[in-house]
């Protein structure tokens, strides 16, 4: 089940090795309480996903600045994507079936710039949902996007039994702010390593892991108690990964390495008129006894 409000996830039912179903997103019965919200359940973040430090940035020699609170902009700003409605385009109710939202951000909304029009496309296929992100712009500007679904596969308190394995060998070092200072560590015999399989134990996490090159297959989670297993497949570079403290769930956040546009050693997070952007990320379950 998909809301126009924050195009959100609001419900996705998978069955169990008990052969009931199980809501694996966190989220809310009822629409309305989705619009008190701090935690974005589920919803589609931008402008720009992450943190851009600085108030803002450059391109092509203009500053714009951002909305920021002691100098950090988060998540597209006071009023990103996540607290737009977004107009509902396409329904398929087939086999394969598909709904596709988009939003317009006018100029200078949040301080971007350029008429930016984006859309969503969730599908379900082969047990999988597929997320597509597009978008398109009439004058240069910065585009990081990403679902921020909160993964629960059983019906337990918490999440430390999970099983948790990365296809990232390495992470941004972050500062106190939580912003990248630009260097590259590895993870390997760290607090940090996943990449054999393990419990997510009481440790919680908010890390940018970057994905192995060549490897579309970020992440696999997996739950005993439920028998639900869950893999994660993005064309994008980075798989923030973020356990909150307060409740149990864990949210796969595909994208671009946050601050990119500060940063000129991360991968190009520009977009030109002309060009499209395309963010693709699978999740895929599969249920085992």
């Amino acid at each position: 089940m998909v809301l126009d409000y924050g195009a959100t996830i609001q419900k996705l039912l998978v069955k169990g090795k008990d052969g009931n179903y199980t809501n694996v997103v966190v989220g809310f019965n009822h629409p309305s309480r989705y619009r008190l919200d701090d935690n974005m359940l589920g919803a589609s973040v931008g402008r720009y996903a992450g943190r851009i430090s600085n108030g803002g940035f450059e391109l092509d020699r203009e500053k714009f600045h951002l909305y920021h609170e002691d100098g950090v902009h988060l998540h597209g700003g006071k009023e990103g994507f996540h607290h737009k409605f977004w107009s509902i385009d396409e329904v398929n109710k087939d086999d394969n079936p598909s709904v596709k939202l988009s939003y317009k951000s006018k100029h200078l909304e949040e301080g971007y710039p350029g008429n930016l029009t984006v859309s969503v496309t969730y599908k379900l296929m082969n047990n999988a949902l597929q997320v597509i992100y597009e978008g398109t712009t009439d004058r240069s500007t910065v585009i990081n996007l990403t679902n921020h679904s909160y993964f629960k596969l059983d019906s337990d308190p918490y999440i430390d039994d999970y099983e948790l394995q990365l296809n990232c060998p390495y992470r941004l070092e972050m500062n106190e702010k939580l912003l990248p200072t630009g260097d590259i560590i590895p993870v390997r015999k760290s607090e940090y390593d996943f990449l054999l399989p393990r419990k997510i134990g009481v440790q919680r996490l908010n890390t940018v892991f970057i994905k192995d090159i060549g490897n579309e297959k970020v992440a696999e989670v997996h739950s005993k108690t439920s028998g639900i297993s869950m893999k994660v497949f993005t064309n994008q570079p980075a798989l923030v990964l973020y356990t909150p403290s307060d409740f149990p769930g864990i949210c796969f956040e595909t994208q671009n390495y946050p601050d990119a546009p500060n940063q000129p050693d991360f991968p190009k997070s520009v977009l030109r008129p002309g060009d499209i952007y395309n963010n693709i990320s699978i999740f895929k379950f599969d249920s085992i006894t």
